[in-house]
């Protein structure tokens, strides 16, 4: 009978782990098409650092009425800080600032690499060797990354966006792997923490370098502005969080391989973006080599 009962909680720890993980990657995939958008009034960090204090607000408010603690516990600062530059800033930041110079299908495919890069950032945090078959998948996964770009006739205009996509990615993968709970603090209230210490720089960095015109701001964008605030930052960071502490790194990251294709495909009706033979092709080739890098067993 225990072990009855055993295996139906863990079945309903992975079934719930599941459904976090579907609610995150839908939140995240449709944000990258609802963030051009905002991106047509707003400066990008300016933007998404707003959107993400607005969320970190609610956060806290929902924290409080569960009645968590919201103070930070003496000596976790400098963990949380870290924790936030990785999870929050480097992420939403910079894959933000990367859609200056890219497609919404480009930007989500480079940014969703990220396993590719948890796989060798494995190797010397926790001693995991890549075997012949995850080399294959890396050299899938920069085929296809290089054929999305255009390969011999790359447009040397979209480099800095590559550079903070991919950035955006391998310090994404770090948190990942790192996998550590950052402060010995409620669920809800960490979160709220972390995205606020994530978002906060990027508003005072937009405030400094971007000048944003706060009053420019459209109804498609307010709205834009809302659903980032309350999904993507809020919610989101809470399933993702939340899927985390139930399910394998490796299979909340196979998960996260629908993020770039729903955000390429949502931006098609909404955008009017179009999907060439060329990026099918990329698509291809990068998700069967991030699959195969998150199948592989490593040797030790």
């Amino acid at each position: 009978m225990s072990s009855n009962r055993v295996t139906t909680a863990e079945a309903r720890k992975s079934g719930l782990g599941q459904i976090l993980l579907m609610v995150t990657a839908c939140g995240w995939g449709l944000n990258w098409t609802v963030l051009k958008f905002v991106l047509q009034d707003w400066p990008p960090l300016f933007a998404r650092g707003s959107a993400g204090l607005l969320g970190a607000i609610g956060l806290a408010a929902v924290a409080h009425l569960r009645g968590e603690r919201l103070s930070i516990p003496p000596g976790a600062g400098a963990s949380l800080a870290l924790a936030a530059g990785i999870n929050v800033f480097a992420w939403m930041g910079f894959t933000a600032l990367s859609l200056n110079w890219l497609k919404v299908s480009e930007g989500a495919l480079i940014a969703y690499s990220m396993p590719i890069w948890a796989m060798l950032i494995a190797w010397p945090l926790r001693r995991q060797r890549p075997g012949a078959r995850s080399l294959l998948a890396l050299t899938l996964g920069i085929a296809g990354i290089a054929i999305l770009m255009g390969g011999p006739d790359f447009d040397a205009g979209k480099a800095p966006g590559i550079l903070f996509g991919l950035a955006a990615a391998i310090l994404f993968a770090l948190g990942t792997v790192r996998g550590s709970r950052p402060a010995p603090m409620p669920f809800i209230a960490l979160t709220a923490w972390q995205v606020a210490l994530g978002c906060l720089p990027m508003v005072f960095l937009g405030l400094l370098l971007e000048r944003p015109h706060i009053l420019a701001l459209s109804p498609p964008g307010m709205l834009g502005l809302a659903y980032m605030a309350a999904g993507p930052m809020a919610i989101c960071y809470l399933t993702w969080f939340g899927a985390l502490q139930r399910l394998p790194i490796s299979v909340a990251a196979t998960a996260m391989l629908l993020v770039p294709i729903i955000g390429t495909v949502s931006a098609v009706p909404i955008l009017g973006d179009t999907l060439e033979a060329r990026e099918i092709v990329a698509i291809t080739l990068t998700l069967m080599g991030v699959g195969l890098a998150l199948r592989t067993k490593t040797t030790c």
